[in-house]
């Protein structure tokens, strides 16, 4: 007995001894380790300022950066006056920042567009990691933009598409005599941007804006500058010490955008709320609108629930969010759509002929026809590796030190994720700067477009990626479908359309997209929209 109880002792002992031992070589190991070296910096940084020069003036800058990560690789970081940030142009490598970093690059950097038009950091897409911004998130992704309540939308989408391509029939009809033709020139672009913007006004508010009415031409001219603003070069957002000089104006141009954004949005919940008071109980129970669903959640919540934010801010920079963010970037998909397959006639008779097959000419396209238009959701998917609403993604900031591709990450950079050239990987994609739906219906019949497949990434990743996925999936192949189902559409004149892209955040067309349109069903089809 006395034996056992030495041996257990001493093999105790010699467990510790091991332990300690290990702990500390280690501690010496780790002492004496090489550091994790930092990423390779781009060359050509100018003293203050780094590599601003290059990101400046009518270049687009995802190009240029697209075009840097073919000197320095799919890893490099630059400099932005005082802020380093990381740009990353390949897939394996955005998904080690968006899966493994997720939470490191989960917050946003502050600028003073973002403070000056969505309400302080507000708005749900732009706001920095944190209490605030989870709260929100919980809404959105539970009572705003889930499968189910977009699923219970759906006769708001199909009503609103039937009011808009009615208003394009009566356009045709009252300038067909006047043009002397049967197919009547029109700017799809401006036609889109209507049509997404009273649908997304529709879902939100419960109402929708005539494109010629006093309240439509101020809110379009309000969110033209928004974007043009957006994008604008504030030297204070990277020089801290030109801050107060207001260099170029710029920030007091915002802050006048950002008082007629408030002003624009308060009238709409206002009008919300009074036609809520004027209704039943039942009857606000059956709202279904963004705007009721975010008053009814926040009516109730504490100070603490939203913390720095009063509850009608809360719902106005959440309805302003909605919209922007889903206005621009759905317009803009539909024009290269609609570009892409007047440029590819073979692509745009397939898509014909496949809804004309599974659909017919004797009723329009619904929701439910969608599975079965598969080159049509061929033709969305390659416009979006092709022209990503969002080719540079919305920079991301890194709260914590990390590790990228083997690379010391240090808190506070900037992460972009260069989804064009990711888009465009020659070792991914074939023929990758060809228009080729069909490799989504052959070699890459997978791909997945809620964040998992990183090689295509129009919506990002993680848990900063488009929270409006669902309805965007939605609005675009019914949009497309109906305006190629309902009207012959085609080009100008026989030389191919200008796809040359606008610089900006939204990656748009930067010439019009105008062409010759004229209803392709019986015209008694076209009166039975609202």
């Amino acid at each position: 007995m006395e034996f056992h109880n030495i041996l257990s002792f001493s093999i105790a002992l010699t467990s510790i001894l091991i332990v300690s031992v290990t702990a500390f070589m280690l501690r010496i190991l780790r002492g004496k380790q090489v550091k994790i070296p930092p990423a390779p910096q781009a060359k050509g940084a100018l003293p203050i300022i780094g590599h601003l020069h290059h990101l400046g003036g009518s270049k687009i800058t995802h190009h240029v950066l697209g075009d840097m990560s073919e000197k320095y690789g799919p890893v490099f970081t630059i400099k932005l006056g005082v802020h380093q940030a990381l740009v990353v142009s390949s897939g394996a490598v955005a998904k080690e920042c968006l899966t493994t970093n997720d939470k490191a690059f989960a917050s946003r950097p502050k600028s003073k567009a973002v403070e000056f038009m969505t309400y302080n950091y507000g708005a749900f897409g732009v706001a920095p990691y944190g209490a605030y911004w989870r709260q929100v998130r919980k809404i959105i992704m539970h009572e705003v933009l889930s499968h189910t309540r977009v699923e219970m939308l759906g006769h708001v989408r199909v009503s609103e598409l039937k009011a808009s391509t009615k208003d394009i029939y009566e356009t045709w009809r009252t300038n067909k005599d006047s043009e002397g033709s049967e197919m009547v020139k029109m700017d799809m672009q401006q036609l889109f941007g209507n049509l997404v913007i009273n649908l997304l006004m529709r879902v939100v508010s419960g109402h929708r804006l005539h494109y010629k009415d006093a309240e439509a031409v101020r809110f379009q001219n309000v969110v033209k500058k928004f974007f043009k603003l957006f994008t604008t070069f504030v030297a204070a957002d990277f020089l801290p010490f030109t801050n107060g000089f207001d260099l170029g104006g710029y920030e007091k141009e915002m802050k006048m955008v950002g008082k007629e954004i408030d002003d624009i949005v308060e009238g709409w919940l206002r009008r919300r709320k009074e036609e809520r008071e004027s209704s039943s109980r039942q009857q606000q129970e059956g709202d279904q609108h963004f705007m009721d669903v975010l008053i009814s959640t926040v009516q109730d919540a504490t100070e603490d629930d939203f913390p720095g934010f009063d509850h009608d801010t809360v719902i106005k920079a959440t309805s302003l969010g909605i919209i922007i963010a889903g206005s621009d970037t759905t317009s803009v998909t539909l024009t290269w759509a609609l570009a892409l397959l007047l440029n590819n006639p073979h692509a745009l008779k397939a898509v014909q002929d496949e809804i004309d097959k599974h659909v017919g000419r004797d009723r329009l396209v619904e929701e439910s026809d969608l599975k079965n238009l598969v080159y049509l959701d061929a033709v969305i998917k390659e416009t979006m590796r092709l022209h990503p609403a969002g080719p540079l993604s919305v920079p991301h900031e890194s709260m914590e030190d990390c590790t990228v591709s083997g690379y010391n990450i240090p808190k506070g950079t900037r992460l972009f994720v260069n989804i064009w050239k990711i888009h465009r990987d020659p070792n991914i994609w074939a023929d990758p700067l060809e228009f080729k739906p069909e490799r989504f219906l052959t070699t890459h019949k997978d791909i997945d477009l809620k964040g998992k497949s990183f090689e295509l990434l129009p919506f990002g990743s993680g848990r900063r990626m488009c929270p409006g996925i669902f309805f965007v999936l939605k609005v675009m192949p019914l949009t497309l479908a109906n305006m190629i189902q309902q009207f012959v559409i085609s080009k100008p004149s026989n030389e191919p359309l200008d796809l040359t892209e606008s610089p900006g955040q939204t990656g748009s067309k930067a010439t019009p997209l105008e062409v010759l349109l004229a209803p392709r069903l019986s015209l008694n089809m076209y009166h039975d929209g609202e």
